[in-house]
């Protein structure tokens, strides 16, 4: 079980480093994949056995946990930023204050998902 957790806890760090880099110009943007290199992936992990399709589909969810967690608003990070200013100031974020913050962070994360799907095209 330990040893488990310390995996995951190193294909977590992996995970934020890899997205610092990105975001810092040190790795390509071409490298972020969407669900056309994920299926893709994943059919080619499973010719090598179930363990390595196990393996893949563990590091896959471990990833989307962590993008899960990013403090964006509209994804759960986001809301555990409103509960933690709740929790300092007293009081709710206004709807108002909310509702612009959660189109901003629909509005990345879609920018995001379609530029992912725009590099698996480009690969085809």
């Amino acid at each position: 079980m330990l040893a488990a957790a310390d995996k995951t806890w190193r294909m977590s760090l992996f995970t934020l480093e890899s997205i610092k880099k990105m975001i810092t110009g040190l790795l390509s943007p071409k490298n972020l994949s969407g669900p056309i290199t994920i299926a893709k992936v994943a059919g080619s992990s499973a010719q090598y056995g179930f363990f390595a399709w196990l393996s893949f589909l563990g590091l896959l969810s471990i990833s989307l946990a962590v993008l899960n967690l990013l403090p964006i608003p509209i994804l759960d990070g986001g809301h555990i930023v409103y509960a933690s200013i709740e929790g300092l100031i007293g009081r709710p974020v206004t709807e108002q204050v909310q509702a612009w913050a959660n189109q901003l962070g629909l509005a990345l994360v879609v920018c995001v998902m379609f530029f992912a799907l725009y590099n698996d095209v480009l690969r085809l």
